[in-house]
């Protein structure tokens, strides 16, 4: 404040000394004055020269044609920081004014000084504190967009006493009174968005009804209870109405029918119940309605079908019944969401003949019969999801002219019959599910023409013939399975194209030949299963070379030779090469205990666990006995060496009590190739490295010879601390979270999922080396200091980094795995401020029951931070692991 008057006086005494003709006037000194009061990193108002005789050209600066006077000021996005400037509330006829995504950092009372105003925003900022009771005082105030700041605290009594305000949007701050009902006595809005604020739990406010003239209400994730008031159906101008992510409950009012202009209605992820209402055919204007993610009962009603709507989400509720036909006549209809109820019968013959539909997802029913033709008639659809229902018949031919399809799920149903050619040389499709049916004939060579997949999953079925040649060209697949089928000949050269692959499942085929020289491409695979076919030859030793390979099973089939030494090199949770010919002596590394079940089958194995001999000739036996007795000074010379090693590390605990870790027992397990040793980690765990302690255990920064870094967590003896498990029976589970961790991030690869490298274990100590994120955590970013670094692009990049690597775990993994402990200080960031998915040590892989979804005993996470529907119905739903921050 002090600052801004100095300019001014400064700027009066400047044009004081100015010769008249060049002095700027009076409305140009406030502007002046106002810039440089603010901090203008982009130089956004370098234009604004004091020279000028008017701030009429100015950028930004609008003013009245006939009398030269300013009348609006728009800096949106011009990257300002500072104050409030209130040398502008001088301006006398300024009526717009717009600071919209800058980083203003306070607001004043004296804001009411501003007489003239009418349109004020100054969304996305980094305004705090109360909201200011003296901008009811402007007069003429019509729009006011507060959103996307910090404002904490109550809605302060004043705001009821607007005169004139038509739109008011607090969307997006940190008020966390209650909803007040004195809202409803402003007549005049028009629209009012206070949504996402985490006010107090209470009910929607029946004062709202009184706003007869509001077209728009949002108040989405409000914490609003109770019953949806009867008093809103009063609201005949509303166009929409959006109640989503809260936790309203009962039956949905049937006043709601009489809101006869109303164009959208959203009410998902609440816990509202019962049946539709009667009377939603007088919604005659009604495009949209979402009333997903609730418990709502009955048949879904056939004057539904008779609005104009555009889309209608029903999904993750109770409806059963069949589906009206009537709904294949709806003209407008692009998205059909119905998945996860208990739906029957048929879907209409003639769905999408007379709707250009886009997205299908009716998943998880009980639907039946075959899937109409008329699906994709008029060219649009992009998604059909239909898993887990019992559709029978063929895959129509038609579904093979839909040019537009990215996503297809077909999986679990009872389909039969080839699978038309041209279907599978859909170009734009990325995912194409069509495992566990009973579907027929070969793979087609078309398949080389949809060169924009990426998932590929036919498991389950009974495909007949070669794998197509064509198979190579499709070089973005990332997930080839197409187990349990009858697959017959060899593998096609043309496979090794696939340098993204990143699993190859065909386990359980009729596949023969000798694997193609070249494996060594697939650098990014990381299971390779070919279980359970006829494949012979030797084992590549190029195998060995496969970096991320961490799942290799090629039992039951019939390769001959020795176990390559190569296959030393990998890193692997899983390796399986039983009832084979493999014959020779096993490689040093697979004589352990760990891999005895690994060699089962193979009489013409020595070594281990293998009892048989080698090939039993005497020169051979003789160069045994050699080997023996190499092996035996070896070890006397291991032995010797562990002594000593083990007196000097008792020597230097005494030296220094700070080592706790003995060197010589612990256990390496790695997820990825090394380029350090463990000598490197465990020499650096020493207070002076410690870069935080949380609620599983203390974190290291360890500063590598390379000179990369990792972050080391080393484990608490006992069970975690904040992020607890609790057994409805047993009470808090003792869990360190060691296992969950190395049984998840041990198998996924995901570019916003944090990277383990690899973990160490000793009898008393518990180790796990993590890729080291410069930036730390996003909670710890936001409740500090730097949390000024985090501009609004950057938040938005890190929720949607964030968002993808949970979609990953959700939807991509199979079988999904649930995090069930996201909150800020659980996503960690790079150098770039890009966002990984860390802390895995509740998470936990779901297995479906049945058609729903897994019921768990054990509730997970850290308290404020569990989905209220996982800690209310122990189920891992969808939406049970959702972003926090």
């Amino acid at each position: 404040m002090f600052l801004s008057f100095l300019s001014f006086l400064l700027l009066l005494l400047a044009g004081a000394a100015t010769p008249p003709a060049l002095s700027l006037n009076q409305e140009g000194l406030y502007l002046h004055g106002a810039k440089l009061s603010l901090s203008d990193q982009d130089s956004s108002l370098a234009a604004w020269d004091d020279r000028d005789a008017s701030p009429c050209g100015w950028p930004g600066v609008g003013c009245d044609r006939a009398s030269g006077s300013v009348v609006s000021v728009d800096l949106s996005g011009a990257n300002l920081r500072g104050p409030f400037p209130l040398l502008l509330c001088r301006l006398p006829n300024l009526t717009f004014l717009s600071f919209f995504n800058n980083s203003i950092t306070s607001l004043p009372a004296g804001v009411s000084a501003c007489r003239s105003l009418v349109h004020l925003d100054l969304g996305q900022n980094l305004l705090a504190g109360d909201l200011p009771a003296s901008l009811a005082d402007l007069p003429g105030l019509a729009y006011l967009d507060l959103s996307a700041n910090n404002f904490s605290g109550d809605i302060p009594a004043s705001f009821g006493r607007f005169p004139r305000l038509e739109v008011l949007s607090l969307v997006n701050n940190l008020l966390d009174g209650a909803i007040p009902g004195f809202l409803g006595n402003v007549s005049t809005l028009k629209m009012l968005n206070i949504s996402y604020n985490p006010f107090a739990p209470g009910r929607i406010p029946p004062e709202l009804g009184n706003l007869t003239n509001l077209e728009v209400l949002w108040l989405t994730e409000c914490g609003l209870t109770g019953k949806i008031p009867e008093s809103l159906g009063r609201l005949k101008r509303l166009t929409d109405l959006d109640l989503a992510f809260n936790y309203l409950e009962g039956p949905i009012p049937s006043s709601l029918t009489e809101l006869e202009s109303v164009v959208q209605i959203e009410l998902y992820n609440n816990s509202l119940t019962g049946e539709l209402p009667a009377g939603l055919s007088k919604l005659t204007a009604l495009r949209l309605l979402d009333a997903s993610m609730n418990r709502l009962t009955g048949t879904i009603p056939d004057e539904l079908t008779r609005l104009p709507l555009e889309s209608l989400n029903l999904y993750e509720n109770q409806f059963s019944g069949e589906l009206p036909a009537s709904i294949a006549d709806s003209p407008n209809l692009n998205e059909l969401r119905l998945f996860n109820n208990h739906l029957t019968g048929e879907l209409p013959k003639n769905l999408g003949q007379n709707a250009p539909l886009q997205y299908i997802d009716v998943s998880t029913n009980n639907f039946s019969g075959e899937i109409p033709a008329s699906l994709c008639a008029k060219g649009e659809l992009e998604e059909l999801l239909m898993i887990e229902n019992s559709f029978s018949g063929p895959i129509p031919e038609a579904l093979g002219r839909c040019q537009r399809l990215t996503r297809v799920r077909l999986g679990n149903n009872r389909l039969s019959g080839e699978v038309p050619s041209s279907f599978w040389g859909l170009p734009r499709v990325s995912l194409l599910e069509l495992a566990d049916n009973k579907l027929s004939g070969p793979i087609g060579e078309e398949i080389a023409r949809a060169s924009n997949l990426s998932v590929l999953s036919l498991s389950r079925n009974e495909f007949t013939g070669p794998l197509p040649k064509g198979i190579g060209t499709i070089v973005r697949l990332l997930d080839f399975s197409a187990s349990e089928n009858k697959l017959t000949g060899s593998l096609p050269e043309s496979i090794l194209n696939l340098g993204q692959l990143g699993r190859l499942d065909l386990r359980s085929n009729d596949l023969s030949g000798e694997l193609p020289s070249g494996i060594r491409h697939w650098k990014k695979l990381n299971e390779l299963d070919l279980a359970d076919n006829r494949l012979s030859g030797s084992i590549p030793a190029e195998i060995g070379g496969l970096s991320v390979l961490n799942y290799l099973d090629l039992s039951g089939n019939q390769f001959s030779g020795k176990v390559p030494a190569e296959l030393q090199n990998l890193k692997l949770n899983q390796l399986n090469l039983s009832y084979n010919s493999l014959s020779g002596p096993l490689p040093p590394m697979f004589t352990k205990q760990m891999y005895k079940n690994s060699f089962l089958g193979n009489p013409g194995l020595c070594g281990g666990e293998m009892k048989g001999l080698c090939n039993g000739g005497g020169e051979e036996r003789n160069s045994g006995y050699v080997w023996l007795l190499r092996s035996i000074f070896i070890l006397a010379g291991l032995v010797f060496i562990v002594g000593v090693g083990w007196f000097y590390m008792k020597y230097k605990s005494f030296k220094n009590a700070k080592r706790a870790i003995d060197k010589s027992k612990w256990t390496l397990m790695s997820f990825h190739k090394l380029g350090f040793s463990e000598d490197e980690i465990l020499d650096c765990l020493d207070e002076d490295n410690v870069i935080g302690t949380g609620a599983s255990g203390k974190v290291y920064k360890v500063v590598l010879s390379s000179g990369d870094a990792v972050a080391v967590k080393k484990l608490w003896d006992g069970p975690r601390k904040e992020s607890e498990s609790h057994d409805v029976e047993k009470g808090p589970v003792q869990d360190d979270g060691f296992d969950a961790e190395v049984k998840t991030l041990g198998k996924i690869r995901h570019k916003n999922i944090v990277k383990l490298w690899c973990s160490c274990t000793t009898r008393d100590c518990k180790l796990l080396v993590y890729e080291y994120m410069p930036n730390g955590s996003l909670g710890d970013l936001l409740h500090s200091s730097k949390g000024g670094l985090l501009d609004w692009p950057t938040r938005y990049r890190i929720a949607v980094d964030a968002a993808e690597g949970l979609s990953y775990l959700h939807h991509d993994c199979v079988p999904p795995i649930v995090h069930r402990d996201v909150k800020s200080n659980n996503i960690l960031l790079d150098a770039d401020f890009g966002a990984r998915v860390a802390d895995f040590g509740v998470a936990k892989v779901v297995e479906r029951t049945g058609k729903g979804h897994e019921s768990m005993s054990v509730i997970a996470g850290s308290c404020g931070y569990i989905a209220p529907e996982y800690a209310y119905m122990r189920k891992a739903t969808p939406t049970a692991s959702g972003l926090f921050f």
